[in-house]
């Protein structure tokens, strides 16, 4: 059962945890690269303002984003802000992401994403808590995938795995950090691979942040994965 209003709880630590940890930078760190190709820090904070924004829309039933073109532009335009307008953005996005998310509604309904994606309402909370927990990685600033809360890690590597599950460019694949498993990969008898690793990097290799050079593969090589 998802239980969205604890989700909103845990967005509203994350993004303190964030802009706690990013006030101590200064003017001269936003135009520095982050972790993401082609992405200063500026990018990565600007996107993390404008997706509360088009996860505002996703809940009162609008497009999450006029365009492709346009959430493109959009962050393109704010990326270059000063670090205290930028801050100012977070946190303001992020309280109307609050405020939405607190009006009476029907969480069981379908909503819909990016590119015709659909989801419960209620899993679009857990969805925000990602954006912000993973980009505050992205931002290259001393909080890690080891840093992140263990329930958010053991979720979103459930998430991960469900996503790629029945994907046919990846071959039917275990993953455990010793104490858990998952399946994942093209529907199968029994796994072709089996990957193991700490939670942390299972959950770095599934959403690109790490390479898997701290994984043990058994059964063949480490899946490509498809992009996010």
């Amino acid at each position: 059962m998802i239980d969205h209003a604890r989700d909103l709880v845990s967005v509203r630590e994350a993004t303190e945890r964030l802009l706690t940890a990013a006030a101590k930078l200064d003017n001269a760190s936003v135009p520095e690269p982050s972790r993401l190709p082609g992405w200063s820090r500026g990018h990565v904070l600007a996107h993390i303002a404008r997706n509360a924004d088009a996860l505002v829309n996703v809940l009162e039933g609008r497009p999450m984003y006029v365009s492709a073109t346009a959430r493109d532009a959009d962050i393109e335009r704010d990326a270059p802000r000063p670090l205290d307008v930028q801050l100012t953005d977070v946190r303001e996005s992020g309280v109307r992401f609050q405020e939405t998310g607190a009006v009476p509604a029907d969480w069981s309904r379908t909503v819909e994403l990016r590119n015709g994606v659909t989801d419960a309402a209620a899993r679009v909370p857990f969805r925000r808590w990602v954006e912000v927990e993973l980009h505050h990685v992205d931002l290259g600033i001393g909080y890690e995938l080891e840093d992140l809360p263990a329930e958010f890690v053991q979720r979103e590597i459930d998430f991960l795995a469900e996503r790629f599950a029945g994907h046919p460019e990846v071959p039917p694949t275990r993953l455990t950090d010793g104490t858990r498993a998952w399946s994942t990969g093209r529907e199968a008898d029994a796994p072709e691979v089996t990957v193991t690793g700490s939670a942390p990097d299972l959950l770095g290799w599934l959403a690109g942040r790490r390479d898997g050079a701290g994984l043990a593969v058994s059964g063949g090589t480490l899946p490509s994965l498809p992009p996010l």
